[in-house]
């Protein structure tokens, strides 16, 4: 399928593209601002679906918002000459339900999209979009999402005008999904106009404190509800705008002649993940838990977990390897320990079901009564 692209520049043009290119099947023809103004006639003559995105919503002057409907008059007359119908898909804005000068161009390019169904009898599908987010969504300048996760992630201030303020959003992928379920003939419109699904729905206070979050998650190390669907959203949307030379960031470690120890990830809901590192012929352990448990994974080097119920009874060993990963549960009410039984470190990833509280650890010290083997 041939395919025209209008904005294709822009921040949904861009993440279309990519995704009609990732999904193959069809020849791209990308029209944006720098195009030729020559090339209009012939991609419309020569495409099967229009994707018409391009627009303008911060002018200078007012007066510019006009371009939204002189352009898509443009573009509607290349498409009647070239007598194919060809079905157009306009991105427009929930604006165009107002009255103020950008909302009266969408609306009156929707007008000129819905006559030229109705004179061709062309399918359309117009989508009145609230604000999108996502990647490459250019900061300071449409998008409050943009601007606060570009800011935050840059240490920046932010403003917030009233920030009570309610505001709806799409993310770009559910737009994209939007898209090209419209342009398989696969999507209902409501009172004349398709919809993206889902809306989310938030303040200005709200979503600068969720990004702020994020940012904040790299010294506390609580990892965000990734349940919540806007939440796991507008997450990868924050690192999407990180600094090139952020994308790493250092935990805190805890070193000893033993080897090492460092909190990853904490989750209130999920427990905690922690990487522990354990020198060759080192012993590390040597207490039990009332009621926390814990997965033990080793990802480097070999060793051996032993166990030994309180008050007593046989001590359970498991060896555990890198060659071959395994988990090993932790129940509570057991004194257990892990000795490094190889020449390389032993790095085992550990999941704890609850946070580390330094003032109830739920920690106890105790030895593993075994005189066969002595710790070092």
């Amino acid at each position: 399928m041939k395919i025209l692209v209008t904005g294709s520049g822009g921040f949904i043009g861009k993440n279309l593209c990519v995704q009609l290119e990732a999904l193959g099947d069809c020849q791209l023809s990308k029209y944006d601002i720098q195009t030729s103004p020559e090339l209009l006639e012939r991609y419309a003559a020569d495409c099967d679906f229009v994707f018409h995105l391009a627009g303008v919503n911060r002018p200078e002057n007012p007066s510019e918002f006009e371009e939204n409907y002189k352009f898509t008059s443009k573009l509607l007359k290349a498409l009647r000459n070239s007598g194919k119908n060809t079905p157009v898909l306009m991105s427009s804005s929930i604006q165009a339900q107002l009255d103020n000068p950008y909302g009266r161009s969408k609306r009156k390019a929707e007008d000129l999209v819905k006559a030229y169904a109705h004179e061709t009898g062309a399918n359309i599908y117009i989508f009145r979009l609230p604000g999108v987010f996502g990647k490459w969504c250019a900061p300071n300048y449409n998008s409050v999402v943009a601007t606060f996760c570009h800011n935050i992630a840059r240490d920046l201030p932010v403003r917030m005008d009233d920030p009570d303020a309610e505001i709806s959003l799409v993310y770009i992928d559910d737009v994209l999904q939007g898209f090209t379920a419209a342009l398989q003939g696969d999507i209902t419109k409501q009172n004349g106009f398709c919809q993206v699904k889902p809306v989310h729905h938030t303040t200005v206070r709200e979503l600068e404190q969720t990004i702020r979050g994020f940012r904040d998650s790299r010294q506390n190390l609580e990892l965000a509800d990734m349940a919540e669907p806007l939440t796991r959203k507008l997450y990868s949307t924050y690192l999407s705008y990180l600094p090139d030379d952020k994308f790493c960031y250092a935990l805190k470690e805890h070193r000893d002649q033993r080897g090492a120890f460092a909190e990853c990830l904490k989750s209130a809901a999920g427990g905690q993940i922690s990487v522990n590192i354990t020198r060759p012929g080192m012993t590390k352990g040597g207490h039990w838990h009332h009621t926390k448990t814990e997965k033990f994974i080793a990802v480097n080097g070999c060793g051996l977990l032993r166990f030994q119920k309180l008050g007593g009874g046989d001590i359970l060993k498991y060896p555990i390897s890198s060659e071959k990963l395994e988990v090993v549960d932790i129940p509570p009410g057991y004194i257990h320990d892990v000795t490094n039984t190889g020449s390389s470190d032993l790095v085992l990833l550990i999941w704890a079901s609850q946070l580390y509280d330094p003032v109830h650890p739920d920690t106890y010290p105790a030895e593993i009564n075994d005189n066969s083997w002595k710790k070092e």
